[in-house]
């Protein structure tokens, strides 16, 4: 058998594969043989014998639990403090998200601190715009001083995931303030999931970052180390996923009134 056919050996993780005899004469044929195969949360199910004497792995592979993190040998690769920050940022977002922008009290206090990006500064709408009321049910937002910034205004308004609908008159935005029916909840938990999405993206960058960082000095260590490490990030971003996801559902279940 040729050694470069078969998986890679690495961490000792010693797995039982079984060799199917798919030759002519020994086709019903097996037997089982103990190798040391990559650190990896998937495992392959079985190794064929083709015709010519050739082992080949099949690709059909079996799902076990996440990779268990060792921060120490993460640390070896990457700056692990550095990147339980930068997972943790995305998480803190998802929360701020849903406290400022997800009430079913989402007033004027909400839209004050909407942040707004206008030529690369990010700006808080209280900072550019005047804001008031007229009467419980429509916010008013002038933005006389500063209409420069009035598409940029209307694309946080609309992207801010408090269901809102702002109204543009010249230089005024007219924000009516929706009634608390079945149909405005469910909207809500709507915009909890397509928060949550944006949080999701931020961790998939997050650790694509850090694995480019570690394919970086594949050279300069072991294989076995590199592979090892890569997963081991894979599963943190999993884990913060996780995390927020139950976040995500905590909030829809607030805001559809379930228990």
């Amino acid at each position: 058998m040729s050694p470069a056919r078969l998986p890679r050996p690495s961490l000792a993780l010693k797995i039982t594969l079984k060799i199917v005899l798919m030759s002519n004469s020994l086709a019903s044929t097996s037997c089982y043989f103990s190798v040391n195969c990559w650190q990896t949360n998937w495992i392959p199910k079985a190794v064929a014998i083709s015709s010519s004497g050739n082992p080949t792995v099949h690709h059909h592979f079996e799902k076990k639990g996440p990779v268990p993190v060792n921060e120490s040998e993460i640390g070896e690769l990457v700056n692990v403090s550095r990147l339980k920050v930068d997972f943790q940022k995305g998480l803190d977002q998802l929360k701020s998200d849903y406290m400022k922008h997800l009430s079913l009290r989402s007033a004027s206090g909400s839209i004050e601190n909407l942040q707004v990006d206008f030529e690369g500064e990010t700006y808080t709408l209280q900072e550019i715009a005047q804001i008031g009321r007229k009467g419980p049910q429509l916010i008013v937002v002038n933005l006389s001083s500063f209409p420069t910034v009035m598409k940029d205004v209307l694309k946080a308004l609309n992207d801010s995931g408090m269901g809102l609908n702002p109204q543009q008159d010249g230089t005024t935005i007219f924000i009516p303030v929706p009634k608390v029916t079945k149909e405005y909840r469910e909207s809500l938990a709507k915009n909890a999931k397509t928060l949550f999405q944006k949080f999701k993206d931020h961790s998939r960058d997050v650790q694509n970052q850090y694995i480019r960082e570690v394919k970086k000095k594949e050279k300069e260590v072991s294989s076995d180390l590199a592979h090892s490490v890569q997963q081991q990030i894979h599963s943190m971003a999993e884990l913060y996923v996780s995390e927020g996801e139950k976040v995500m559902i905590a909030k829809q279940n607030e805001l559809l009134g379930k228990d």
